[in-house]
């Protein structure tokens, strides 16, 4: 069976985006790798093993596009209003909660927040398949 263990974005900055991975989502360095053309970072929790994988490509001088074909990489927390707040003070500029319903029953509590090269990050909270 498989096991899902990274997702991968391309940044231009490491220490920005280290930076916010580990003030909006507790996120550290578990290992760093670096080649001739680019370096890998892999940020993880004590909670999971799940990662998310920086990788800055040392020859990129302009921002990447995300075209029409990246969505979000999801997160769950156990108190999406708190959340929220401490997104505020950080100024990691959260978008406004919001909650998704289905069949009349409330599906996902949620807000976005993109880190600073665009990307879109869902925070839900654990409710439901949401966990």
């Amino acid at each position: 069976m498989a096991k899902a263990i990274h997702t991968m974005i391309r940044v231009m900055e490491e220490e920005r985006s280290v930076a916010f991975y580990r003030a909006a989502f507790a996120l550290d360095v578990a290992d760093r790798f670096d080649f001739d053309d680019f370096t890998l970072i892999y940020l993880r929790n004590p909670e999971n093993d799940f990662e998310v994988e920086l990788t800055v490509n040392k020859s990129q001088s302009e921002p990447y596009t995300h075209g029409s074909g990246y969505g979000h990489l999801a997160v769950a927390v156990a108190d999406l209003p708190a959340e929220h707040e401490r997104f505020e003070q950080l100024g990691l500029n959260p978008n406004p909660m919001k909650e998704f319903h289905h069949d009349g029953e409330l599906m996902a509590a949620f807000f976005f927040v993109q880190d600073p090269d665009g990307y879109k990050i869902e925070v839900l909270q654990q409710h439901g398949r949401y966990r």
